[in-house]
């Protein structure tokens, strides 16, 4: 195994800190008061959506040319873990906005195509929607089913795609499809859709056990007419561009989990150090003592290995094996920290009046968004093999 050309090493900027601040200030004063509003009636926050799009936050990954802030992924990464400390759903809604489909047609748009579509989506103006999974394709990516046949100068698009993040809302859609079945995954393609064309269905919106407020939908194509133009680079790129994508994702996902797992653990000092029981503060007893400096470890662990694979994400080094080792222990840890929280908070953890109930219930996509768990060991394991 050769050694890393270049060591991780990141000590937070100036910009770095402002921009942790402002996520900070803005969660604080803005979702924190709102956030059971939204979680109880599945409402997707689209005024705070817009919002933190007019302070930047949107285009993070976009170059200024297009609307962009031109950041990169440690800035990305800060953004997110600050929203997931206070509401991991508004947190996964703007991760997804920017790391899946701006983002796309960010990294494999031609310049028409970043013309058109990046200026409202950095804006806010529009949400991105971005389409992979199917029915019979979750964890196997290339088995999916949704066809696109080209007749002339347009491509006819018949399929569905479930689990849609911002399916609902979303009037920019970025999906991929088979072009050419005998290809397998070098016959599958990328294109970006708008909301209104005809045969374009939104399905129901699912009801989901957390991150109520992150719009959630399927999508169905019948015989949709999609211009050629609107093809994402050229044919039989879509696969290898959406893996490319998601190793993004699982950095991003990697950040909420950090995020979430912190809120927990500040919901639980702050517990405990309010509850007496036995004539003691909660947080005067061992027990209590040794679940919060075991959940500090796990998280600034995990915030490392998150930190190094945007750094390396950033300067253009493969990280393949890092993403997924960030995404695999941070979401873990987070499930843990939740877990471990409930616990402190005891019956009180039960009720809808603490946050840590939220976080409980949030988590759980952690370990399953952008691959699951399994998954991650997989990709690090052929990562190692193939060394």
């Amino acid at each position: 195994m050769e050694p890393v050309e270049n060591p991780f090493l990141i000590e937070l900027s100036e910009n770095h800190i402002m921009i942790r601040n402002t996520v900070r200030e803005f969660a604080e004063k803005n979702i924190r008061p709102v956030i059971m509003e939204y979680d109880e009636a599945q409402k997707f926050p689209m005024a705070l959506m817009q919002q933190i799009g007019e302070l930047g936050f949107l285009g993070m990954l976009v170059k200024e040319e297009y609307g962009g802030a031109g950041l990169g992924y440690i800035e990305f990464v800060i953004a997110i873990e600050e929203l997931a400390r206070v509401d991991p759903s508004f947190a996964l809604s703007v991760a997804a906005h920017n790391g899946l489909c701006t983002n796309h047609i960010s990294r494999f748009g031609n310049e028409e195509q970043k013309k058109k579509y990046l200026p409202d989506l950095t804006s806010g103006k529009k949400i991105g929607a971005w389409g992979l999974t199917e029915s019979v394709s979750g964890s196997d990516a290339a088995s999916l089913i949704t066809t696109a046949v080209r007749q002339g100068d347009h491509f006819i698009i018949n399929g569905s795609k479930t689990f849609t993040t911002h399916g609902t809302v979303g009037e920019t859609v970025v999906i991929v499809a088979i072009t050419n079945k005998e290809k397998k995954k070098k016959g599958i393609s990328a294109f970006i859709l708008e909301k209104g064309m005809e045969g374009l269905i939104v399905g129901k919106k699912e009801n989901k056990l957390g991150m109520r407020a992150s719009d959630t939908t399927q999508l169905t194509f019948e015989n949709l007419k999609v211009p050629v133009k609107n093809l994402i680079g050229e044919e039989g790129e879509g696969f290898i561009q959406a893996m490319q994508i998601l190793e993004g994702g699982r950095v991003s996902i990697a950040a909420l989990s950090v995020g979430l797992a912190q809120g927990a653990l500040d919901a639980s000092i702050k517990y405990s150090k309010e509850r007496k029981q036995f004539g003691k503060q909660l947080s005067e007893f061992q027990a209590t003592q040794l679940k919060l400096a075991e959940m500090q470890t796990n998280i600034d662990a995990a915030r490392m290995l998150t930190y190094r694979a945007a750094y390396m994400k950033d300067k253009g080094l493969s990280n393949k094996k890092e993403a997924a080792m960030a995404k695999l222990f941070a979401s873990e840890i987070a499930e843990k920290c939740a877990s471990e929280a409930v616990q402190i908070h005891g019956g009180y953890g039960f009720i809808k009046d603490y946050p840590v109930e939220k976080f409980y219930r949030d988590v759980k996509l952690c370990t399953i968004g952008e691959g699951t768990s399994e998954i991650q060991r997989v990709v690090i394991a052929r990562e190692l093999l193939n060394d």
